[in-house]
């Protein structure tokens, strides 16, 4: 073989090593590739404060401790806290921040964590429109409220429930749901069957942002309480805030949803989206799967 031919062989297999050693997403624009992605879990309770993120006498809450556990698999790492002090620091060394919270977090309220400052809420939004990314599960809708009238939308939105594409309205009891899978090519439902059952605690959503991109819908058909009195209507989706990637799963509620394995397989995917480590085609399709997703049902 001549020193050429050598050469070139030798030459095109480290471009082939290369390529299949590089990370993908926003993770491959790191100076550094060995570092781990970083995720903020923020879970105070200025609301109700929901079972999953109560910190046991060990320490973590449930949820802490299986996201921490569901970081370790998926290679990002993940600091959990309740102090809403967090947000006047700095923000740029985090990848996301994965939201289980309740309430006006600008108070102290049913946790009596330290407060979220006015400052830290402008600068979190800040961080989210330049780049950072967003994951919020179950009550995030059930947080930092618009005015509660008119009862259908309100046309004055919080600027967090303008970002996150969606509002808590109401819940009736727990119960099985049938959800349908609009999207299985997103990370984390990928190779899903069309639906599945699961029971929860399930939240009547209102003020959808019409440019969102469903995931999930939840079909109402034969459910119970008058709050499921409406046409099918999303339960979980993402959208664009700026720069940033904005994804919200209305389920969580239960101790047995954190549990498994399809919750988890939908967070690993909902984290990997968001920190740009995998892509996915987001266009709206609101209007499309879930047409009368905005008739409420009748006020209580």
């Amino acid at each position: 073989m001549s020193r050429t031919r050598r050469w070139v062989l030798e030459l095109l297999g480290a471009v082939a090593l290369l390529e299949t050693t590089r990370p993908c997403g926003r993770a491959a624009n790191n100076n550094n590739k060995n570092k781990l992605l970083k995720v903020l879990f923020f879970s105070k309770s200025s609301g109700f404060e929901h079972d999953v993120v109560k910190r046991t006498d060990e320490g973590q809450s449930l949820s802490e401790t299986k996201l921490t556990e569901l970081g370790r698999t998926h290679g990002f790492d993940v600091v959990a806290t309740k102090d809403g002090r967090v947000f006047d620091g700095d923000l740029s060394q985090y990848d996301a921040f994965f939201f289980f919270t309740t309430g006006n977090l600008t108070e102290a309220g049913t946790d009596n964590t330290p407060a979220m400052s006015a400052r830290g809420k402008e600068a979190l939004l800040a961080a989210i429109r330049n780049g950072k990314g967003f994951i919020g599960v179950h009550s995030a809708s059930d947080t930092f409220h618009s005015k509660e009238e008119p009862y259908e939308t309100q046309p004055q939105l919080d600027p967090y429930i303008a970002m996150l594409g969606g509002e808590f309205l109401s819940h009736g009891s727990q119960q099985e749901g049938r959800v349908k899978v609009v999207d299985t090519s997103f990370p984390g439902l990928q190779g899903w069957a069309e639906s599945f059952t699961i029971k929860e605690e399930w939240y009547s959503l209102k003020n959808f942002s019409k440019d969102i991109h469903v995931l999930l819908v939840l079909d109402t058909d034969g459910m119970h309480d008058s709050d499921y009195r409406r046409p099918p209507y999303p339960i979980a989706w993402v959208r664009r805030e700026g720069s940033g990637r904005v994804y919200f799963n209305a389920m969580g509620h239960r101790d047995d949803v954190w549990m498994s394995e399809r919750f988890q397989q939908m967070l690993a995917g909902a984290i990997a989206w968001a920190t740009g480590a995998e892509d996915a085609e987001v266009d709206a399709n609101l209007f499309k799967v879930a047409p009368e997703a905005g008739v409420m049902p009748s006020k209580k």
